[in-house]
């Protein structure tokens, strides 16, 4: 963290809840005929009474599958949807009473919006992007600057959006949430689809921003691996309730366990013995083994395997967010 001051608190729900109202149509005909006489809805809940704080400067994972109310709590604290119950404050306002002054402090990467003008060129999208949030031109050829250093965006400066590839475009975006200097900063699978050196290249961003120009960050993601680059603290949700908020390192240690998968030669007679090894499974010289992360690492079993066989091909398979949530939310956080 980038300030020595006293932090404090930027975002702040009390009993955060939102409900929407589904539409409910019977089947056939008959069905669909009853619903102009009268029409059936569900009450679905789709954030339950959420308790949240976030301090300035802190960079947090959101994370929970598909549906778990992840992009919901975004909204409302965007200003965008509006509590059905609860409080919300961010940076002390009201963010959907408030919402204009609420947009001058955050940024957003947001699913597939873009707030780039798809038929302009990019330095055309970021001059617009520059009056809208009244930034000097001083600190506009600084930030640009800085962030072209980093995102190498003069490499398609002059080109139109819609011409850029996923990975430039991803760039561009994250360029332009931040180029404002907002407090808060809300990132929705920032690296999606991109490749290794693009996703390298942009959780680089992401932390220097974080750590030296203090910007919170509350991110969004099924990239495990994003969360572990990016991440200390991590709030898990499941089915619109927070399951669990607190380190990364105490979370994944507990609920998952790493895989190592290995094209052997004579695959078939393969065997070891090793504390941490939970299962073996071999097929057609094709061995797999599911290790505890905490007894063993991954360093140790392949110098263990290199010493006694000959490897054709080898990766470390990371669990998926899905898996560490669907354990927590089975298994409990009882100790």
């Amino acid at each position: 963290m980038a300030s020595n001051t006293k932090t404090m608190t930027l975002i702040k729900a009390e009993d955060l809840s939102k409900n929407f109202r589904i539409y409910q149509r019977g089947d056939g005909i008959k069905g669909y005929l009853k619903s102009f006489v009268k029409r059936e809805y569900e009450e679905v809940e789709a954030v339950k009474d959420l308790n949240l704080e976030i301090d300035e400067g802190e960079m947090i994972g959101y994370i929970g599958s598909n549906g778990a109310g992840k992009s919901t709590t975004v909204k409302m604290l965007t200003g965008i949807l509006e509590p059905s119950s609860g409080t919300i404050e961010v940076d002390g306002r009201n963010p959907h009473k408030e919402r204009k002054k609420n947009a001058m402090n955050i940024g957003v990467v947001f699913g597939q919006k873009t707030q780039l003008w798809w038929d302009l060129p990019v330095k055309e999208s970021f001059k617009l992007l520059k009056e809208i949030y009244e930034v000097s031109d001083e600190d506009y050829d600084n930030r640009i600057d800085e962030f072209d250093e980093v995102l190498q965006l003069s490499d398609f400066w002059d080109q139109p959006v819609r011409k850029l590839s996923l990975g430039q475009k991803m760039r561009c975006e994250l360029a332009a949430a931040f180029l404002h200097h907002p407090k808060i900063v809300y990132l929705d699978e920032p690296t999606i689809g991109l490749d290794v050196a693009v996703k390298e290249r942009i959780r680089d961003f992401i932390k220097k921003m974080n750590r030296q120009e203090n910007i919170t960050v509350m991110l969004t993601t099924h990239d495990i691996g994003d969360i572990e680059d990016l991440c200390e603290r991590v709030v898990v949700l499941d089915t619109g309730e927070k399951i669990y908020d607190g380190q990364l390192n105490s979370l994944v240690n507990r609920f998952t366990s790493r895989r190592l998968e290995m094209d052997i030669r004579n695959g078939e007679k393969f065997s070891i013995e090793l504390e941490g090894i939970k299962e073996v499974n071999k097929e057609d010289g094709h061995v797999e083994i599911v290790f505890d992360r905490e007894e063993i690492s991954a360093s140790d079993l392949m110098r263990e395997v290199l010493d006694n066989y000959e490897v054709l091909d080898f990766q470390i398979k990371e669990p998926d967010i899905e898996s560490v949530v669907k354990k927590v939310y089975n298994e409990g956080l009882e100790d």
